[in-house]
């Protein structure tokens, strides 16, 4: 799929893994952030001697980080890409949402897409079959070019089999590849996806595995587009690319197959991404807050889970449980399916959609404190003090240890409720 798709942008009839390319995103991505867009837009200017990016529509911006501003600087920030973007007719969306949600939501996430974004988590917009990657600060190079050079990489197929039991999530599923894997053993390279738990997967549970893709050393990962594709994209106005599938006789670095008929619900331990252990080797351990939203995991089935364990239910007195829906649309559709209720009657601090809390510039922890976290990552720091921690686990575990302030199994509480 990922030669397809660079073939196509390079203007080529084929490209093979590493090929040096000059390719043409179809979109270009960006939220406001100290040091990234200002940066990109002052050197544009001052350095490439670019004051008009060509083609604007290829360009999208997104004011998802300090949101609500907290202090003259932040929106300083904020008022200069909106400037930038009024004056270059790249449009600017505010207080929409997380942006890689959102790009979705918007169509920009089309199968087929070239998608590049600094940031690589932008690699979710693969469950919708486009190649996106985050090329940090390279991404200078599309501001100020039609086209970024980049190396073809080698491809990994990925087969998921069996059937995921009740109370285990995409997420469950993602930082087991990443304990049978290795994180690093898939480092520089393109991620397929497939499978017959692909296949039934919701395209929500396929965006959490493609974002996380880089916790494998992936570049990007990419699910082939389906009839589930099609009908969540059906009434976005998509871009118009061909789509890719890829070929029956495709020829791949390798082909990994991985079963998870026996996998149970997981955490993954401080102070890496890389510590998957399974979660009942720590159910009792005392936490203090959790977090339940980012980019990964706070989409309608995470709250959905959530509000089925903790409805009828109180959160332990003390405990701290942050949930951040990832965008205004999910947030809407779980306020007209009373999940916001829920949520809130059993204790639960609900926020609009925003990137502070997984990056702790919101309800940060103190020294000591433990947290269980949706969030993407789980070093030191990341939600407050380095000297708190962070166990990262799916929506379900989540709210039964906010019910419990211990990391508790949620399959017991899923049951009395189904």
């Amino acid at each position: 799929m990922t030669e397809k798709i660079l073939a196509r942008c390079s203007g080529r009839d084929f490209v093979h893994p590493g090929d040096e390319i000059e390719a043409r995103p179809d979109v270009v991505i960006s939220y406001d952030f100290p040091g990234y867009t200002d940066v990109f837009f002052k050197e544009a200017r001052e350095e490439f001697g670019v004051e008009q990016v060509a083609t604007p529509e290829r360009y999208v911006l997104f004011i998802d980080h300090m949101v609500p501003a907290a202090s003259p600087k932040e929106e300083e920030l904020h008022r200069g890409t909106r400037a930038w973007g009024a004056a270059q007719g790249v449009p600017v969306h505010e207080r929409k949402g997380i942006g890689h949600q959102v790009s979705a939501e918007l169509g920009y996430a089309t199968p087929g897409a070239f998608i590049v974004h600094f940031d690589g988590h932008v690699s979710q917009l693969g469950a919708f079959g486009a190649y996106a990657f985050g090329a940090r600060k390279g991404v200078l190079e599309a501001y100020v070019s039609e086209t970024i050079a980049l190396r073809v990489l080698p491809t990994v197929k990925v087969v998921i089999t069996g059937t995921l039991q009740p109370g285990v999530m995409a997420r469950d599923v993602f930082h087991h590849l990443v304990r049978v894997m290795g994180p690093s053993s898939c480092a520089f390279k393109a991620v397929e996806l497939a499978g017959p738990v692909i296949d039934a997967m919701s395209v929500e549970g396929r965006q959490t595995l493609c974002g996380q893709a880089m916790f494998l050393g992936a570049t990007t990962m990419l699910v082939a587009p389906d009839a589930r594709t099609r009908e969540w994209l059906q009434g976005r106005p998509c871009l118009q690319v061909p789509a890719v599938q890829p070929d029956e006789d495709a020829v791949y670095e390798r082909v990994v197959t991985v079963d998870v008929s026996a996998l149970q619900p997981i955490v993954v331990v401080p102070p890496s991404p890389a510590n998957t252990r399974d979660l009942s080797e720590h159910v009792g351990l005392a936490v203090h807050a959790g977090y339940l939203g980012s980019c990964a995991s706070g989409r309608l089935e995470d709250l959905r889970i959530a509000a089925q364990v903790l409805r009828g239910r109180q959160i332990q007195p003390g405990f701290q449980l942050h949930v951040v829906p990832t965008s205004q649309a999910i947030m809407a559709q779980a306020a007209r399916e009373g999940l916001i209720e829920a949520l809130v009657e059993a204790g639960a601090f609900v926020s609009s959609p925003t990137c502070d809390y997984c990056y702790g510039r919101i309800a940060t922890m103190a020294d000591g404190q433990r947290a269980v976290s949706t969030g993407t990552l789980n070093t030191p720091g990341r939600m407050g003090s380095v000297d708190s921690e962070i166990y990262l686990c799916n929506a379900a575990v989540v709210a039964a240890s906010a019910l419990e302030g211990c990391i508790a199994d949620p399959r017991p509480y899923l049951e009395a409720s189904a």
